[in-house]
């Protein structure tokens, strides 16, 4: 159900309810360049950090302690491609939630963990990087695989 006023129409998230909230009005190409750029985003996001974490995981001669983090980088952001984008993408161009009130909590949870992950994996990246830069004789010993696990 749209509203009209004199140059524009409104129209409504949920048609048969005039209080919610109100979609806003996009051509039909605004939304087409708006899809195909945040999916080639998402996808351009998943095959990338698919590649990262398969050729880590293939690789023995890639199994140290800094890209083991690396690769906790990789997963944490194959989430935010996989379900965080996609999901942040529909509400942007929508203007309107449509997946209702218990995926709208779940997805807050869900958005939370993955980019508190992602944050934190840079952070021990850069804790990683400062040790091997000013105790570069010492990095050996304090960074180990073992500890790269969070098993010591």
């Amino acid at each position: 159900m749209a509203y009209g006023t004199e140059d524009h129409e409104t129209q409504y998230c949920f048609p048969d309810i005039n209080s919610s909230c109100i979609k806003e009005k996009r051509s039909n190409h605004e939304y087409n360049i708006m899809y195909v750029f945040f999916s080639l985003l998402s996808a351009w996001t998943v095959f990338l950090n698919l590649l990262v974490i398969i050729s880590i995981s293939h690789f023995k001669k890639l199994h140290t302690p800094t890209n083991l983090l690396i690769l906790s980088l990789a997963v944490a952001d194959l989430l935010v491609g996989l379900i965080v984008i996609p999901v942040e993408a529909i509400k942007l161009i929508e203007t309107c939630w449509y997946f209702g009130n218990a995926f709208c909590g779940l997805f807050i949870i869900i958005l939370g963990l993955v980019l508190s992950a992602s944050l934190s994996n840079l952070i021990f990246i850069a804790a990683d990087r400062y040790v091997a830069v000013n105790h570069p004789l010492m990095y050996p010993q304090k960074v180990t695989m073992t500890k790269s696990l969070g098993m010591q």
